[in-house]
């Protein structure tokens, strides 16, 4: 069964790998024609029906760029939809989502000191989250508040930060910060898929047919678009986070979320105000820099301000984990454990320059230890990614007892 725990690892990284890509492709394309978008000029030489051209160079050529608002006289014989980025970041996420958090909900998913669930519970919440909040964001756009463009971006904000504070009362910081990027980031594809591209396809069907295109559907889609353009870079930033509790592991994680989305909007702001050639507002920069000061500061208080949980023994284990304790090897584990990484893996860190235990893992309890048994054996015993440099010298031997604790736990099941 051990050779399961192998594969899952290699399925996790495989897929955390597509979304990597397919989110490099999908940014990437959108963060160039938000850029080409806004930086094309009105020319009298114009075809009819062009907004505005622009000229660029690239590679050893020159690309000379045409915009129309509606759509061109004659349909060209070929167009290119920019559509699949989007739909398979979605995807590889989601997947991602399933495997790890879904797969490992106990360990990643649920923190029984915030709420206590099981993990069906927990996994129904994160998909429903997920689907509502999609259902609450386009029935807001296609009301009357949806004509006041940036009177509904901050309704949105305010949703947003809603939810990043709903998510801290229900799962582990961590999938919190994940959740609420994977909140903003269905948001993001669902616009591409229910919206932008289907509107663009009903303009496309009209020209066909020799009908005259309704100018809405290309304004109704541009709103999205902007949504989307000021929401990315925070979702990069929630996407990262697991892997510095700084950002997650405090309870005022969810006021850094709400910071996180407002750095969002002071980067874009420079870079689409530079692009539109409408100047260079450098205060954007400093108000970045003041914002992710008081993230830090928030990140760093004092225990008795943040109220942070002390880590205690849990009253009990899960079955699964009572299997991993009650093991020939356990006490012989956990003692290489506690001597090999609970210097850092500890609510109080003794090791030099850590503050948090790595990705807000606790090492040391029996229930902790038991707890992580899968990540013990992968990360310290089938392969030697901790401890980091081997600066705490675990031998091959202890390796090998670690292998043994959590292969001969699974064989016993």
């Amino acid at each position: 069964m051990y050779e399961y725990a192998i594969a899952w690892e290699w399925l996790s990284f495989a897929l955390r790998w597509l979304h990597v890509v397919t989110a490099v492709a999908w940014i990437g394309s959108s963060f160039y024609f938000i850029a080409l978008d806004l930086g094309l000029v009105k020319r009298p030489h114009l075809p009819p029906g062009a907004h505005g051209e622009e000229w660029q160079v690239h590679g050893g050529g020159f690309y000379h760029i045409q915009k129309y608002l509606v759509a061109p006289v004659q349909m060209p014989e070929h167009l290119t939809w920019f559509k699949y980025e989007s739909y398979f970041t979605w995807l590889s996420g989601f997947l991602l989502l399933c495997v790890v958090y879904y797969g490992g909900a106990d360990l990643f998913l649920i923190d029984r000191t915030v709420m206590d669930l099981a993990p069906w519970q927990a996994i129904c919440l994160s998909l429903a989250s997920l689907s509502v909040g999609w259902i609450f964001y386009d029935q807001l756009c296609k009301s009357p508040l949806g004509n006041n463009t940036w009177g509904l971006m901050i309704l949105l904000y305010a949703a947003l930060v809603a939810m990043g504070w709903g998510f801290t009362q229900v799962f582990t910081g961590r999938a919190a910060f994940l959740h609420l990027g994977a909140f903003t980031a269905t948001i993001m594809s669902a616009n591409v898929f229910f919206i932008i591209i289907p509107n663009q396809k009903i303009v496309v069907a009209d020209l066909i047919a020799g009908r005259v295109p309704d100018a809405r559907y290309g304004r109704i889609a541009k709103q999205r678009s902007l949504h989307n353009n000021y929401l990315t870079l925070p979702v990069i930033f929630f996407m990262l986070s697991n892997h510095y509790p700084l950002a997650f592991a405090t309870q005022f994680s969810w006021v850094i979320a709400a910071l996180v989305f407002l750095m969002g909007v002071t980067i874009r702001h420079w870079f689409n105000t530079t692009h539109a050639r409408k100047g260079r507002p450098t205060w954007t920069w400093l108000a970045t820099v003041l914002i992710f000061i008081a993230i830090i500061w928030l990140s760093t208080v004092p225990k008795v301000l943040t109220g942070e949980r002390e880590t205690a023994e849990l009253s009990g284990m899960t079955s699964r984990d009572q299997q991993f304790a009650a093991n020939v090897h356990f006490e012989a584990a956990r003692a290489i454990v506690a001597s090999r990484c609970s210097m850092c893996h500890a609510a109080e860190p003794v090791w030099e320059g850590i503050t948090f235990p790595p990705k807000s893992v606790g090492l040391e309890t029996a229930a902790q230890v038991a707890a992580h048994a899968r990540d013990i054996y992968i990360q310290a015993g089938r392969s030697h990614a901790m401890p980091p440099g081997n600066l705490t010298g675990l031998t091959i031997d202890e390796r090998k007892l670690l292998v043994a604790w959590y292969e001969s736990s699974l064989a016993a099941r």
